[in-house]
């Protein structure tokens, strides 16, 4: 008899150490179930765009930075210089027509809402295609145009652009810009950049830039950014 109890005694012990050994299948449900509702209803990680540039030169880069900035897709708009033979090139210099520089801007955008070819679009939509070394009132070759290209594919873009954009022109005009592999871009000073935004009321932004701005918005208001419609 002392035996049997002694028996009886162990088997209750192992039951109440071990109470989760003797679940069913049927037991862990619930909590499996649970599990795998709270992995469904956890929100996906946000995909990473990974943003890309381009570079352009138009004239002063005041205008040019201000209308790429009004585009959907474009993140950034920075002033600098581009397409020369000297280090890094400044205002000044630049000004003299004698580094090769022309005044450019980098155009940091996402390629998933704007593509290059519409940055094209837009260079060619913002200027006047066959002024030469200039755009408006800026004349020299530091203001000249020149589209930069990084890759065959963009190079064979810009070319067919402009086959077509030549189609129109009036007898005897061509398509001004010069098509030049990017090499490298010298961020201009800091008080150039934004300058269009930060001083509204210059002489030069009220009777250039902000016409130049307004006609391109006129021209192409699917591409702008909401804030830049009002």
């Amino acid at each position: 008899m002392m035996k049997r109890q002694i028996q009886l005694t162990a088997a209750a012990l192992l039951l109440f150490a071990f109470p989760t050994a003797c679940q069913s299948d049927n037991d862990k449900a619930p909590a499996k179930k649970a599990e795998e509702t709270k992995k469904e209803t956890q929100p996906e990680a946000k995909k990473e765009v990974k943003l890309e540039k381009a570079y352009f030169a138009s004239g002063c880069f005041w205008c040019v930075e201000a209308v790429y900035e009004s585009v959907k897709g474009v993140k950034e708009s920075i002033s600098g210089y581009s397409g020369g033979h000297t280090e890094n090139p400044t205002y000044e210099s630049s000004n003299t027509g004698r580094t090769g520089h022309a005044e450019a801007v980098e155009i940091i955008y996402n390629p998933e809402v704007v593509s290059f070819a519409t940055l094209v679009d837009v260079y060619f939509g913002s200027q006047n295609v066959a002024q030469v070394n200039g755009q408006g009132p800026d004349y020299g070759s530091q203001y000249r145009s020149i589209i930069f290209y990084k890759n065959d594919d963009q190079k064979k873009i810009i070319e067919e652009k402009i086959t077509a954009l030549q189609k129109t022109l009036p007898k005897g005009d061509e398509v001004a810009a010069e098509v030049m592999e990017f090499k490298k871009f010298w961020v201009g000073e800091d008080y150039h950049q934004d300058y269009e935004k930060l001083h509204p009321d210059d002489g030069y932004i009220m009777g250039v830039s902000i016409p130049r701005l307004k006609k391109f918005q006129a021209k192409f208001p699917q591409l702008l950014k909401e804030e830049s419609k009002h």
